[in-house]
């Protein structure tokens, strides 16, 4: 080995010595400080804190992660436990209910109560016959069961009946399955034996209602047991145990009177053919009257049980309808309340008239015709301003009248029993429900109060007289109109019994409705209050081209408890004697105007006088009519609904030209283009509940006539209002250029930003109204015209307007020959700016923007028509 070699060798291990050397000094000085941090002698530096925070919360962020998939996981695996013990619970009670159902079936059916759709129609006609005996006065054995049971036949006096079988029949099905067998059946002393009950029914009155009800209770009780499925039994049943509840007490009565039956217009029972003619009385007329929404119509449905006011427009009863309730539905009812009242009346005509204030000349018709009325008061809201418009009509014609203090199933927590007698009903009530109730009541008998009138619950007035009663009612469960029925009748029967006698040589008949009816051409619904009508008599009718005398083809009436409104099948009629809603056929009837008198022609009458008669109502409608030279065409379906709409259009100032009753037809769409010449706006047809033909449709988008219809007069109104807004729009539009609202702007001299073309300045508006537009000009300087208003800004944001006291910046944008006028050389802001009025654009203030313009703009203008020489 060379010299050189050794000495580099030599220098290779002194350098990787001192580099050993370094890097245990090093690894001695981490140690040293790894030490005193342990120690605590001296503090981590920011690197190493850094790091160890980063460590740190990586670990817990892990250990975070962690935690939240175990929980997911057990959360997962809990709701899966849960859905399987919901799903598992579901089955069983499936299971459970299905057995309960079958098992309840299987009873049923034991039980005879389940019944199959032919031993239902069976059942059917079998209530049909035992409801017919008992108007007839017959007491087959299961009614005389219900009087033993509810205490008002005595045991003695039946004793000696049970000896003889041929009064009792073998079984239940035999009295109704064969009933020729009861031709030859007597029924010995049965009128002794009703007298007596009557007799001692009506000394122990009290005691015998208790009676009955306890009975009634523990029937519906154990019916309610055994049966709890509504889905199995149906409705007929329902109301047969209803009936048994509350038994019937009838006396013996003649015989009535066979009518014959044509055709489709068969009679669906033994009770739809119905001739009054055997009572001395004649069927009470009774109206239903109150604030819109109270529940009159609802009510009218329960008592008949309908759904007539599903049918109504907006649920708002639009033209009076009639039902006629005979004398075996009153009597049912009846008895429920009272078992010892005697019927004496042949039935009840019900008039529904609507509610809200455009209807108020249906309302005086209605309760023009009317014997007795039922005032309808929301226990809820007390008396609304219809109520009391009613109140003061049949005060003022003195009509007797009943209060229904309706929706009382709307009081807290109301316990509600369906068709039950409010006194019952309440009576059932917790406490607070019954100081509910006698809050209410006391409030609504201190606003009557108010207004002159005793009131008092039915069942505390002693005094009718003096007293007018109020009947606690709801429409939807039936509570109270058992009550309702039963003091109309008590009430007509012995205050009103010479009214409602029967006074053959008078006739009274009003046209309700006219009607197309397939198959039987143009028809007119009408009320008879008194006399008689019958087949082939000649009547004379109200039409719109004068009188017409015509020859009745057919008389029908709905069956009992039908709106006469609703079609539905006809009873044919060779006579009818009043009161009663009826159906007349007859040629010629095609414009017969609804609201009218109805005349019968008898021998001997004066034609002249008797048409003079028939015309005298529509005569006196369209005389205190008052025609407008400019104004819209309206038709309405009845002379009341036009009287309604009239009345209305008269109260929202909006001009009538022209009237008509009946269908829009071409002619009246010609008569209604006459406008187009006149004022556009007003070529407008009106059509209240009536329809439109093809032809005059087609002809009035020709024309540019415009035809509204409806079948609620808000919402004709309501048409006829956005469409006038939409005219008014237009035309607006049309002379925007000419209207120039009056103002006066004063200069602020720090804020002008641009004195020429365009002038750029900040105003204040000391009167009147700046709008876009307007045109400017300087009274002082020989009203300089300055140029129009292009812009405004207020707070750095563009505006429409601003009014009086605003401070605003506007940029005025002159024509070409303005564009020389500037700022300081020609005017300043010691002088007053003002719009350029004249008499043209005032007049277009006055026509199109009155309604924009406030009282002290027009005084501004009036002070401002001096300064520019405007007469």
């Amino acid at each position: 080995m060379s010299d050189q070699e050794k000495l580099s060798n030599q220098e290779e291990s002194h350098v990787d010595a001192k580099t050993i050397a370094n890097r245990k000094k090093r690894e001695k000085k981490k140690a040293k400080a790894a030490a005193a941090a342990t120690e605590g002698g001296k503090k981590m530096s920011a690197a190493a804190k850094l790091a160890a925070a980063r460590l740190e919360a990586a670990r817990e962020a892990e250990e975070e992660r962690k935690r939240l998939e175990e929980e997911a996981q057990k959360k997962a695996e809990e709701e899966e436990r849960l859905a399987a013990e919901k799903a598992r619970k579901a089955q069983e009670e499936k299971e459970r209910k299905a057995a309960e159902k079958k098992a309840r079936r299987e009873r049923l059916r034991a039980e005879g109560k389940l019944l199959s759709k032919r031993e239902k129609e069976q059942k059917a006609k079998a209530d049909a016959y035992w409801t017919w005996s008992l108007t007839i006065g017959f007491c087959p054995y299961r009614y005389r069961q219900m009087l033993l049971e509810s205490g008002q036949l005595p045991a003695a006096v039946t004793a000696s009946d049970e000896d003889s079988t041929t009064d009792k029949p073998k079984k239940q099905s035999d009295l109704y399955g064969k009933k020729k067998s009861h031709k030859h059946k007597k029924q010995p002393s049965r009128g002794e034996l009703v007298e007596e009950s009557v007799v001692s029914s009506t000394h122990d009155d009290d005691e015998d209602w208790e009676k009955a009800e306890e009975v009634a209770d523990k029937k519906s009780e154990s019916e309610a047991e055994s049966v709890d499925d509504w889905e199995l039994l149906d409705e007929d049943s329902d109301d047969d145990k209803k009936v048994e509840a509350y038994p019937t007490h009838v006396k013996n009565k003649p015989q009535k009177k066979e009518v014959d039956v044509k055709g489709k217009f068969a009679a669906a029972d033994p009770l739809a053919v119905f001739d009054s003619s055997a009572s001395e009385f004649r069927s009470p007329i009774c109206c239903i009257m109150g604030h819109v929404d109270t529940g009159k119509t609802k009510l009218l449905d329960k008592i008949r049980r309908t759904t007539v006011q599903e049918g109504e427009a907006g649920g708002i009863t639009q033209q009076i309808g009639a039902t006629f309730f005979p004398e075996a539905s009153l009597q049912d009812a009846v008895h429920k309340v009272n078992l010892t009242t005697y019927l004496q009346l042949p039935g009840l005509l019900i008039i529904d008239t609507p509610g809200h204030e455009s209807f108020n000349n249906l309302r005086v018709r209605g309760s023009s015709l009317c014997d007795i009325a039922i005032l309808v008061v929301d226990i809820m809201h007390g008396l609304e301003p219809q109520t009391i418009e009613s109140l003061e009509l049949l005060r003022n014609r003195k009509c007797p009248f009943i209060i229904a203090l309706n929706k009382i199933d709307r009081l807290y927590q109301w316990r509600s029993s369906a068709n039950r007698p409010s006194r019952d009903s309440l009576k059932a009530q917790k406490d607070y429900v019954k100081h509910e109730f006698d809050d209410r009541l006391k409030r609504i008998q201190l606003q009557l109060a108010e207004r002159g009138l005793n009131t008092a619950v039915y069942w505390e007035n002693h005094d009718v007289r003096r007293d007018v009663s109020i009947v606690p009612t709801s429409a939807v469960t039936g509570e109270g109109v058992p009550d309702l029925l039963y003091l109309i009748v008590k009430l007509t029967q012995t205050l009103m019994a010479k009214k409602i006698t029967r006074q053959p040589d008078i006739f009274q008949c009003t046209v309700l409705e006219v009607k197309n009816i397939e198959g039987l051409g143009t028809t007119i619904d009408v009320i008879l209050v008194n006399g008689r009508i019958k087949e082939t008599d000649q009547i004379c009718v109200c039409t719109l081209a004068g009188p017409v005398v015509t020859t009745i083809r057919a008389l029908l009436t709905p069956p009992p408890a039908k709106e006469i409104r609703v079609k539905s099948e006809y009873v044919h009629h060779k006579v009818i004697n009043g009161s009663m809603g009826v159906k007349i056929c007859a040629p010629g009837l095609e414009e017969a105007v609804a609201g009218t008198q109805l005349i019968v022609m008898r021998p001997g009458d004066d034609p002249d006088e008797v048409k003079r008669r028939a015309m005298a109502d529509y005569k006196a409608v369209v005389n205190e009519f008052k025609k407008a030279p400019e104004g819209v065409y309206v038709k309405a379906s009845t002379l009341g609904s036009l009287e309604a709409l009239l009345e209305f259009l008269k109260t929202s100032a909006i001009p009538v030209n022209q009237v008509g009753i009946g269908e829009v037809h071409l002619m009246d769409v010609r008569k209604a283009s006459i406008m187009l010449e006149k004022k556009k706006e007003f070529a407008v047809i009106l059509a209240f509940d009536v329809k439109v033909s093809p032809e005059a449709r087609d002809e009035a988008e020709k024309l540019g006539v415009k035809i509204m219809t409806a079948e609620i007069i808000y919402h004709l109104f309501d048409q006829f209002t956005a469409y006038m807004e939409q005219i008014k729009e237009e035309k607006r539009q049309q002379v925007q250029e000419d209207a120039v609202f009056p103002v006066v702007l004063n200069i602020i001299p720090q804020y002008v930003f641009n004195k020429k073309d365009p002038i750029v300045v900040g105003v204040d508006v000391s009167e009147g109204t700046l709008r876009l537009n307007t045109p400017l000009c300087v009274p002082d300087k020989d009203f300089l015209e300055v140029g129009r208003v292009a812009s405004i800004e207020k707070d750095h944001r563009p505006v429409e307007k601003a009014i009086k006291g605003d401070s605003v910046a506007i940029k005025i944008q002159p024509t070409s020959a303005q564009a020389y006028v500037t700022y300081g050389r020609h005017f300043d802001s010691s002088n007053a700016i003002m719009s350029r009025i004249n008499r043209r654009t005032i007049d277009c203030l006055k026509e199109n923007f009155r309604e924009d313009m406030r009282k002290e703009d027009w005084q501004l203008v009036m002070r401002m028509k001096p300064i520019f020489g405007i007469q």
